[in-house]
């Protein structure tokens, strides 16, 4: 790809207002542009960073049964009627709710356990129809009253929401914990080490649910956790004089950024939708009810926040746009060879053709934050070691030093690193 072509370009604009490092460097980068406080256009190059994520959260539910779907965002009231919240306060200081010019009343979706254990109901009869596994990628939509951090609290999002309906207690806690060892690799693939912590379940349930919290400074949620087992809550459920429940330590206050949140819903959604299958003897029972949630565009913001620094963004191999930020200072046809061996070999490339100085080209190189950056110049053409053939710079984008190797050497050392991933 061209950066020459490309829309839109980096820019050096300045905010006026205090906005979060997530806002100033996505948009300066062009990757996102905000249309109002809350909502944001994914540009190309942002879009990318969301399928990268989106696949990664797609290769590992699959593996644990779960098939893709997707949900309307239009909902009607009386849907929401038969579990109470479509009147219930909580709920409608978030739920985007109106009346169209027929009288009747809709909301649009902030979550869809509704609409799902309605579609469950329509399809099972039997216990022989359960387990039920579905997830989709869809907007969401969130009267929030703080969108201020950029992506990480907008009114409207992406979000990966995942369900599972079971025969009993028993099959739901077993699926529940293997999806928490599904999110913890999912954030691990991304560049996370994130802790699973107990937190309060708000308006989908009264019992413990399960955050995926990222340690960050910038974080706006506090938990603590303890450093010798995996026990962490949110500071809204935990007493700071307490122990830690498990070893009896004192545990840590930290600031963290909420990436993913796991719901045990019980059989309350079924029960209020009157959503049953015969089990084995022949009996009505209710469904057992989990949902379970991850925020691409949330995610993308916590990896800026994380991973930045004075220049710009520093994005983990496995979600850049691109790997390869490919740099010609007057050698444009020998960049252009380079560029497609590159491709041949799998490697994603931009290749910065524009006629500017090289400063800009390293200074957008930075702000973009691609894992590596490749130049081509008379100087390192002139390199030629004979038995290797001509030598090019090549630096990852967190190292201060870039080194000169072959074409051969910078492929097997960026297709190494990048299998390490998966």
């Amino acid at each position: 790809m061209r950066y020459s072509t490309f829309f839109p370009k980096s820019n050096k604009r300045e905010f006026k207002e205090d906005l979060s490092k997530n806002a100033v460097l996505l948009t300066k980068a062009g990757y996102v542009n905000q249309l109002m406080a809350g909502s944001y256009t994914l540009l190309p190059l942002g879009l990318q960073v969301i399928g990268k994520i989106n696949n990664i959260i797609r290769e590992e539910l699959n593996k644990s049964g779960a098939q893709e779907m997707l949900m309307p965002l239009l909902h009607p009231k009386e849907i929401w009627d038969t579990t109470g919240r479509w009147s219930d306060p909580e709920v409608k200081k978030i739920m985007y709710q109106f009346e169209d010019s027929r009288g009747k009343n809709y909301g649009l979706s902030f979550t869809h356990e509704e609409v799902v254990m309605n579609l469950i109901g329509k399809y099972i009869n039997s216990y022989k129809d359960l387990p039920i596994k579905l997830y989709q990628f869809s907007t969401k939509f969130r009267n929030e009253p703080r969108a201020k951090s950029g992506v990480l609290r907008a009114r409207e999002f992406i979000m990966n929401d995942l369900y599972s309906a079971h025969e009993s207690e028993e099959d739901l806690n077993k699926y529940y914990e293997e999806v928490k060892k599904s999110y913890v690799k999912i954030f691990k693939r991304i560049g996370f080490n994130v802790k699973i912590t107990e937190a309060p379940g708000g308006v989908f349930t009264d019992k413990y649910t399960h955050e995926f919290q990222f340690l960050s400074d910038v974080g706006e949620d506090e938990i603590y956790y303890c450093e010798t087992c995996d026990f962490a809550r949110n500071s809204e459920i935990f007493n700071k004089e307490d122990d830690c429940p498990n070893c009896k330590r004192k545990p840590i206050k930290a600031k963290s950024i909420e990436v993913g949140n796991i719901f045990p819903l019980g059989t309350k959604y079924s029960k209020a939708q009157n959503v049953q299958f015969k089990d084995k003897d022949g009996k009505e029972k209710d469904v057992w009810f989990a949902s379970y949630g991850i925020g691409p565009t949330r995610v993308m913001g916590a990896v800026v926040e994380a991973f930045s620094d004075e220049s710009g963004i520093i994005w983990p191999n496995s979600i850049s746009p691109f790997q390869v930020y490919l740099v010609s200072l007057g050698k444009d046809n020998e960049a252009s060879e380079i560029e497609k061996k590159l491709e041949d070999a799998g490697i994603e490339v931009l290749f910065d053709d524009r006629d500017v100085s090289a400063g800009e080209k390293f200074a957008s190189a930075d702000l973009l934050g691609f894992p590596y950056r490749i130049v081509v110049s008379e100087k390192t053409l002139s390199m030629d070691s004979g038995q290797i053939g001509k030598m090019i710079e090549f630096k990852k984008r967190n190292n201060e030093q870039a080194e000169f190797l072959s074409l051969d050497e910078v492929t097997t050392k960026m297709q190494e690193e990048m299998e390490v991933l998966h």
